[in-house]
């Protein structure tokens, strides 16, 4: 699958602040295999330096592909293809390149489903860049994905659902309620690997 280009830079700056200006930033994609379309939210947008009406319309997933980490992008693209054959969550910690050239960290959990037949339909999940968290902990760059199902992750899950009907529903109100809930549960699964990481390491 052809992947696609980088947007011009100028017009992706004018949209949005640089990545590394809006810091520990939480946010969610959501795919349907059928169209081959990833959609995110503003704050992954941002995050992966991407225009905002692009990220909503949806992207090809080559593209996000090609905005991870060469050193990375094996081990997280095979973290998925598991999470689509078991049907299970996955947790990856990896690197983007922003527009400006800087490395940001991203903590994604998402989950892949397949259909009646076992082929993937779709996919959502969290994002949360956690650059100035590892920075704080001192962290080498070397990763130990890990994947689990615990209550945590599934009230991540229940809230993007929530989210999703929510923004269907259009009110206004319950949209920032429900993101606020989804930001704290994006600390809190940040938070969580972090320790697990500490723990590794002693």
């Amino acid at each position: 699958m052809p992947k696609t280009k980088p947007h011009a830079g100028r017009n992706r700056s004018r949209a949005f602040p640089i990545a590394g200006e809006t810091a520990d930033m939480i946010g969610h994609w959501d795919w349907d295999a059928a169209t081959d379309r990833v959609r995110v939210d503003a704050f992954a947008a941002r995050l992966f330096t991407v225009d905002p009406a692009e990220a909503e319309a949806g992207l090809p997933l080559a593209f996000y592909d090609g905005i991870t980490h060469p050193d990375d992008r094996e081990r997280v693209i095979g973290l998925i293809r598991r999470s689509a054959a078991e049907g299970s969550p996955y947790i990856a910690e990896y690197r983007v390149i922003s527009i400006d050239g800087r490395t940001h960290w991203v903590l994604a959990r998402g989950r892949i489903f397949g259909d009646h037949t076992g082929r993937p339909a779709g996919g959502r999940g969290i994002l949360v860049d956690v650059t100035r968290l590892r920075a704080s902990e001192g962290l080498s760059d070397e990763v130990t994905p890990g994947a689990r199902e615990t209550p945590l992750d599934r009230a991540v899950e229940h809230a993007i659902a929530a989210q999703d009907a929510i923004v269907a529903a259009g009110d206004p109100v319950l949209k920032a309620q429900a993101d606020a809930l989804l930001m704290a549960l994006g600390r809190r699964l940040a938070q969580r690997h972090m320790v697990e990481q500490r723990r590794r390491l002693n």
